[in-house]
């Protein structure tokens, strides 16, 4: 086996040549990572950059639907202030109603303790009844809008609450995409340690239905605002509705009071004029009849002197006895006077049967006169005194 003669210099030359090469691939290397540092550099800017974008993008999103939900929650807010006061009003028109409701069934009450002849089913009668019906229907019609109140506030707590807690999670997630903006390497270098990175769950809803959600909130909101303005505005025109004819029906029932007051007192001072009239007459026919039985004493007086004439007269003698002109006449007068007499007996009768009656009329004027007195009581000073405070005005 030969052996191969090493100069010192061919050493050398390929020590250097093979440094040569190690340095070349060191130099090239150099210049891969620094051209990978560029382009990783470069496109880390980039990605924070379309980080930056889209966040802020998300954040205008978010920002577009607050005031949307916002503006919809002072809506539904304020509507559900209005409504809220509308249902006071509509309370207090209950309230309202309760004292006149009262005093017409009070009075209707009252009128049955007029006496048995004056309870009839007159004009008063008739619209106190439709009174007191008018006022029950307003109740049962108050009650009901009351309870569609009731409901359409629940309804609209209901669109009100899904707006809060949407605007809750919506400032939630601006605050979380605001800090996101403002986050930096540095920042969160004493927030993260070496393999503390955790997958990242998978997403609930796409954007599009994050979207949706609020919109469907908006829509149901929009949609209760509505129903609740027009709630208001059919409650409104039923309170000013009710209210007038409530107060028509007042007006018509104090007419028909003034209207029978005034007749019953017509009627009283008729009756209270006659009454004087029918006691005189009734002492000027008791003196008729003390006249009648007085002549009818004076006429017996004569008849019992006719007759005691004739008595005598048939004492004479038998050829006196004779019809002669005084023997005649005191047959007649005897006929006569007990035709007279049966006459006047016939007057005491009658004047007494008259006086009957007059009697009787007077009862019936007296009683008649009690009656209205009692039912002008009844009406004037009961029923009015307690109608008069009852106006109804506008809910």
């Amino acid at each position: 086996m030969s052996v191969i003669d090493h100069s010192p210099l061919q050493d050398a030359a390929h020590s250097l040549m093979n440094a040569e090469v190690v340095l070349n691939h060191s130099e090239l290397f150099r210049a891969e990572c620094k051209r990978l540092i560029l382009e990783t550099d470069k496109a880390c800017k980039r990605m924070q950059d379309d980080d930056t974008k889209r966040l802020d993008q998300r954040i205008r999103d978010i920002v577009f639907l607050k005031q949307e939900l916002e503006l919809k929650l002072e809506a539904i807010s304020l509507e559900t202030d209005a409504l809220i006061a509308l249902q006071n009003r509509v309370m207090k028109a209950l309230e309202a109603i309760e004292e006149p409701l009262r005093v017409a069934v009070l009075c209707l009450q009252e009128r049955k303790r007029r006496d048995c002849s004056a309870r009839i089913y007159d004009e008063v009668e008739r619209e106190l009844h439709k009174e007191r019906e008018v006022f029950e229907g307003v109740v049962s019609l108050l009650q009901r809008v009351n309870e569609q109140i009731t409901e359409q506030l629940r309804l609209n707590r209901s669109a009100k609450y899904h707006l809060e807690q949407d605007l809750k999670e919506k400032f939630e997630a601006e605050c979380i995409d605001n800090s996101c903006t403002l986050m930096t390497t540095n920042s969160i270098i004493s927030l993260q340690k070496p393999g503390n990175i955790t997958p990242l769950p998978s997403l609930a809803v796409t954007p599009r239905q994050w979207e949706n959600i609020s919109e469907m909130n908006i829509v149901k909101t929009e949609n209760q605002v509505t129903n609740s303005v027009s709630l208001r505005v059919l409650v409104e025109s039923l309170l000013e509705q009710t209210a007038a004819d409530m107060q028509k029906q007042i007006q018509a029932t104090t007419a028909a009071f003034q209207m029978n007051i005034q007749e019953l007192k017509t009627a009283k001072s008729q009756m209270e004029e006659k009454l004087p009239t029918v006691l005189s007459e009734i002492s000027n026919q008791q003196k008729i009849r003390e006249d009648l039985q007085m002549a009818i004493t004076n006429k017996e007086h004569f008849l019992s002197l006719a007759r005691a004439r004739l008595a005598l007269r048939y004492q004479r003698p038998g050829k006196e006895q004779c019809l002669d002109p005084a023997q005649a006449q005191l047959l007649a007068e005897v006929q006569h006077l007990t035709a007279h007499i049966a006459k006047l007996r016939d007057g005491v009768a009658q004047s007494e049967e008259d006086h009957r009656a007059l009697v009787r009329c007077q009862l019936k004027l007296q009683d008649d006169i009690q009656s209205k007195t009692n039912s002008l009581y009844i009406d004037e000073v009961i029923c009015t005194h307690h109608r008069e405070p009852v106006i109804i005005h506008n809910f």
